[in-house]
């Protein structure tokens, strides 16, 4: 696999305070073809890796026409990456309205198994009352919990408000203890605090820096309420990036594109979107981003091979992966088995 290192005598981002976190969206949607489909999966994952992103994210099971109404379902479609990917993380959106905490606690468990520790779920807003998904993730994390580090299961019983469970979990825990839990930002009272509660990585869109130092401050003023420390959570903006050899060709193109859906966009020469990426992150707007690729053949490629290289010049972000699951890449403690 080939990686992208810094030049020689350039520090890297272990000896550095700024650490830039990244990660790859890609819509659920795909090609036209199931196959086709399947094939720009691989192909962002494997570009995502090469760039040593902190994981892919992938959509939900959302209708698309080029699947006759249907998308892939997200677990099944990250559980056939693993095969064609090393370190980089596997994060799934599968909304909690629409299944049952013991089959969905087993297929992530699965994946982490499968993939060695990268599994993530990402729980999206939706008709379900957050009451109902805060229990469903309580109760996921108990099933995992269920069985001991040293692998042995012991009978699970769960009673509250939405679930009543009991039985044996088949799955043994996970190599990193828990899938990493992300949450869309919520800025209701409740979803934030559901978010502090419970999320590890929190997806945001920003539209000034100032906005998201004002929302990183409000979010991760909660933490201490539940007990966690500011370590215990990421906050990663959603973003595009366009690039030009000069800022007047990245406007450009940025107008050739369109609309962005929305979310905030880099755009600039490779050098001055490195620059904002880590002061953006160094001055706690976010601890990251993860970026919307633009449909268009290479719409990755180019950062990775343009701008990934110079953060790592800056010493901001990672020469290589430095461990093995998605915590150790996003730099989240295991979860304490509760027993």
């Amino acid at each position: 696999m080939t990686t992208v290192r810094t030049p020689a005598g350039q520090p890297s981002q272990e000896s550095s305070r700024t650490q830039v976190h990244l990660a790859a969206y890609l819509p659920g949607g795909g090609d036209s073809t199931a196959g086709a489909g399947f094939a720009s999966f691989e192909r962002l994952a494997r570009t995502a890796e090469r760039g040593l992103f902190d994981f892919l994210l992938l959509a939900g099971e959302v209708p698309s026409a080029g699947h006759g109404g249907h998308a892939p379902e997200p677990v099944t479609v990250l559980n056939a990456l693993v095969a064609g990917t090393e370190r980089i993380g596997l994060a799934a959106t599968v909304d909690t309205a629409s299944h049952e905490p013991y089959e969905l606690a087993r297929r992530l468990a699965t994946l982490d198994h499968l993939s060695a520790g990268r599994a993530a779920w990402n729980v999206p807003a939706s008709a379900d009352p957050l009451a109902r998904a805060a229990e469903f993730v309580d109760v996921s994390r108990e099933l995992w919990d269920s069985w001991t580090p040293d692998g042995i299961v012991r009978p699970f019983a769960h009673r509250g408000r939405h679930f009543d469970i009991a039985g044996e979990f088949t799955v043994p825990r996970s190599p990193q203890g828990h899938p990493v839990v992300i949450r869309p930002c919520d800025e209701s009272p409740e979803g934030g605090e559901f978010a502090a509660s419970t999320a590890e990585v929190i997806l945001t869109r920003y539209g000034t820096p100032e906005a998201g130092r004002a929302h990183h401050a409000a979010v991760k003023g909660r933490l201490a309420g539940y007990g966690r420390d500011h370590a215990d959570l990421k906050i990663m903006a959603e973003v595009t990036v366009v690039l030009g050899d000069t800022a007047a060709e990245a406007r450009e193109r940025a107008a050739a594109l369109g609309a962005s859906d929305g979310r905030p966009a880099f755009v600039g020469t490779p050098e001055s979107v490195a620059a904002e990426m880590e002061d953006s992150v160094r001055t706690g707007a976010a601890d990251g981003f993860v970026l919307v690729p633009h449909p268009a053949p290479g719409g990755l490629d180019a950062f990775v091979d343009r701008v990934v290289p110079l953060l790592q010049e800056r010493g901001a972000f990672r020469t290589h992966y430095t461990g093995t699951t998605l915590r150790s890449h996003l730099g989240l403690p295991e979860p304490v088995w509760k027993g």
